[in-house]
């Protein structure tokens, strides 16, 4: 039997996913929080704020602004918000609110205030169990999958067969699915992704050119690559394994990076953009009028890396220019020296 699935998030990306599931036909509880939203939808069959191109069947969406009821009427959720509200949409639920159900998360951050990935914030708050915890990651923008322009998207689990029933539901004619067993490097990857994605708005903003910009890229990739690398030899320590060894140059690591980086959908790379004119990030935060995940996961990623260890001067000077008011020519002069 077909199992339920659930949407936690009315924003693009959530929207986007929406329209892969329905155009493949299958039935969706979605939770949006705004009842006019909600009231638009069902009379003009599409998102007012977001993606308003994409017309729903809404004969295939049952909408409530009631997360409890969302919760209870799926086996499988999509948490689709900012990491930054996640708590405050989740705290209405009880703590076993979560059992026997598959949490697929489509979040691209940390949970800010303990900065932890998702799926640890689940097991403490829920006590969902790895094995129930399932992850999405691009290269893919919302914008491209409401053209319907063809997308690859990586479902990482720990069970490869559950991965893959999950993933066969979002394949279509526009969009490719890839099965990955890394689920919390995948999750590291796209909390970085984003940071690098700033790091490069901000040098577009200073008028850094296309040469430099790729320098830039290369050695934010080789500082994602050692970042991962250091997380793993310190989880294995601790559990005294062997520690794993990943392809960091597939399409989850590496291509999401350098779609996040390079395109004019990236909403990082926008509000980097804006940074590096001369806005505030509060006036950058006006005008984007979007969840920039890069901003909240700079701070995150700094207070994580505490720990690690890792050598990141890329994340390091972004998190300097956003929360410390560092001028973003002084930080990226320092880094310019180092580039090789």
């Amino acid at each position: 039997m077909s199992k339920s699935i659930g949407i936690i998030g009315s924003g693009s990306w959530a929207t986007a996913l929406a329209k892969i599931l329905t155009d493949n036909g299958h039935h969706i509880h979605w939770w949006i929080r705004n009842e006019d939203t909600i009231r638009h939808m069902q009379q003009r069959h599409h998102n007012k704020h977001y993606l308003t191109s994409v017309y729903f069947d809404t004969s295939l969406l049952s909408l409530s602004s009631d997360v409890k009821a969302v919760v209870a009427a799926c086996d499988e959720l999509v948490l689709a918000v900012p990491s930054a509200f996640l708590e405050d949409v989740l705290s209405q639920l009880p703590s076993d609110a979560l059992q026997n159900k598959h949490i697929i998360s489509a979040i691209k951050g940390l949970v800010p205030s303990n900065n932890v990935l998702i799926g640890e914030y689940l097991d403490t708050q829920f006590n969902l169990p790895a094995s129930q915890y399932f992850t999405i990651t691009g290269p893919c923008h919302a914008e491209e999958v409401a053209n319907e322009k063809l997308s690859y998207l990586t479902f990482s689990g720990t069970h490869v067969a559950t991965v893959q029933a999950i993933a066969d539901k979002f394949t279509c004619s526009y969009l490719q699915t890839i099965v990955n067993t890394d689920v919390i490097g995948v999750q590291l990857a796209a909390v970085l992704k984003n940071i690098y994605a700033l790091g490069a708005g901000i040098a577009h903003g200073q008028e850094y050119g296309d040469n430099f910009i790729s320098v830039f890229i290369t050695n934010c990739f080789r500082e994602m690559q050692h970042f991962l690398e250091k997380y793993e030899e310190q989880k294995a320590a601790v559990a005294g394994t062997e520690a794993m060894v990943h392809n960091y140059s597939a399409s989850a690591y590496l291509g999401d990076l350098l779609v996040t980086c390079y395109s004019l959908h990236s909403r990082n790379r926008t509000f980097g953009n804006m940074i590096g004119k001369g806005y505030s990030v509060k006036a950058a935060q006006l005008e984007l009028n979007m969840i920039a995940e890069g901003y909240y996961a700079s701070k995150c990623m700094h207070e994580m890396n505490r720990n690690i260890g890792a050598y990141m001067p890329v994340a390091q000077a972004v998190y300097a220019i956003l929360w410390q008011q560092v001028h973003p020519s002084e930080a990226f002069l320092l880094l310019e020296k180092g580039f090789i």
